[in-house]
């Protein structure tokens, strides 16, 4: 097989598991917190903790599974990563027959040790790909999440009450069958298994760092998830608290999360046509314009409207952050640079999953979507200035 006949089937292959691991995702943020509400008897600010150890697992999970693939391979990496978020499903569900918040909260977390592997489906894309394709891989493997923006929310609908009057451990056991399907569609994908792996590839880290395009691209992607992230885990309580039912709540995710993906069939394009710089602004600025939406008004259009502003906005600037960081290291500096990228990524946004709940059950909704701006405003700077002194980006 070609190398660009095996990129194509790489990106339809990692597309559809892209597409599976972002339901499970889905379904979890749509119900983790509900879940968690429902198990606490007091304290009822931790109800998003659940979700916040999912993001945290996320977290931890990127620097090991970077490195893990690059010594056995990525076929059986995210195949390790699927027994990983099954196991994690199972305890969840468990942790709801017992009524056991603990125990929830590890199932979570291993789940999130899951995603932590599946974030690389877009670097795994980019492998074999060459240079002109390699931002229409990413983007398009990113696209397969609209597919999980159709079922998602449906599929956490219609098992919420599969096994009532247990609650919601249908949705944990509907992720369970969602891994095992990824596990063997995995078994397609065609990356030849790396020769050799040094830990001292290429530049060092700390040389690597100081590129100006490596900066500007970790630190977009990281406002970007994580004031996404921010938004959202708060946005199901939100609802729910101003009286509206769990199927508004759905509705809302389900058009925020075709936001987060639909846009990417043609963002590669977009990259491709106005560059880097110009996309992630674009980002910045629906952000920004999604924030002002939920500011306006706590009616369901607002919601609405703004969760998809919301999912769009991150699309530009986190895709066009992606695009970018697969230009700033050679293939010796590849796994210490994705695992660089996506920890520090999730550890803005584990800080951020953390705070959501926090912030509003003390500060409130306006709170939620006032603190941030500041993080906006620093990243169109960086981009401005990145893009003003014309940067040249290393091969």
């Amino acid at each position: 097989m070609s190398s660009a006949k095996a990129a194509r089937r790489n990106v339809v292959v990692l597309a559809l598991c892209q597409a599976l691991a972002m339901t499970g995702t889905n379904i979890q943020v749509l119900t983790a917190s509900l879940v968690g509400d429902m198990l606490l008897v007091s304290d009822k600010a931790l109800a998003t903790l659940p979700i916040s150890l999912q993001v945290t697992g996320t977290m931890l999970a990127t620097i090991p599974a970077s490195f893990l693939m690059a010594w056995i391979g990525r076929r059986l990496g995210f195949t390790l990563g699927t027994a990983i978020g099954a196991t994690g499903a199972a305890l969840s569900t468990a942790a709801i027959f017992r009524g056991s918040f603990a125990l929830f909260c590890v199932g979570t977390a291993l789940v999130g040790c899951y995603q932590g592997f599946a974030l690389f489906y877009r670097f795994a894309a980019a492998d074999v790909a060459d240079p002109a394709f390699k931002p229409k891989a990413v983007s398009l493997v990113m696209a397969g999440g609209v597919i999980s923006a159709l079922f998602g929310p449906e599929m956490a609908k219609w098992s919420r009450g599969l096994f009532e009057p247990v609650l919601f451990a249908g949705c944990y056991v509907v992720i369970i069958a969602l891994c095992l399907v990824t596990a063997c569609l995995l078994q397609l994908v065609r990356i030849p298994r790396p020769v050799a792996v040094s830990l001292a590839g290429g530049e060092p880290l700390a040389r690597i760092a100081r590129r100006p395009a490596f900066v500007v691209a970790i630190a977009c992607g990281m406002v970007a998830y994580a004031v996404m992230n921010f938004v959202m885990t708060a946005t199901p309580l939100a609802i729910i608290g101003c009286g509206l039912p769990f199927e508004d709540a759905a509705f809302v995710i389900q058009w925020h999360v075709l936001g987060m993906y639909a846009p990417s069939f043609f963002t590669g394009h977009l990259i491709a046509r106005f560059g880097h710089a110009r996309v992630m602004i674009a980002g910045v600025l629906l952000l920004g314009i999604a924030l002002a939406t939920n500011l306006a008004g706590l009616s369901l259009a607002h919601f609405w409207l703004a969760l998809l502003l919301l999912g769009v906005g991150w699309n530009f600037l986190f895709v066009g952050a992606s695009a970018l960081l697969t230009t700033t290291h050679t293939a010796e500096e590849r796994a210490k640079v994705q695992a660089t990228n996506d920890f520090m990524v999730f550890g803005l946004v584990s800080l951020a999953s953390f705070s959501s709940g926090a912030v509003l059950g003390h500060l409130g909704w306006t709170w939620i979507n006032l603190a941030p701006f500041p993080f906006l405003l620093l990243a169109a700077a960086a981009i401005l200035a990145w893009r003003r002194r014309s940067y040249a980006v290393p091969a």
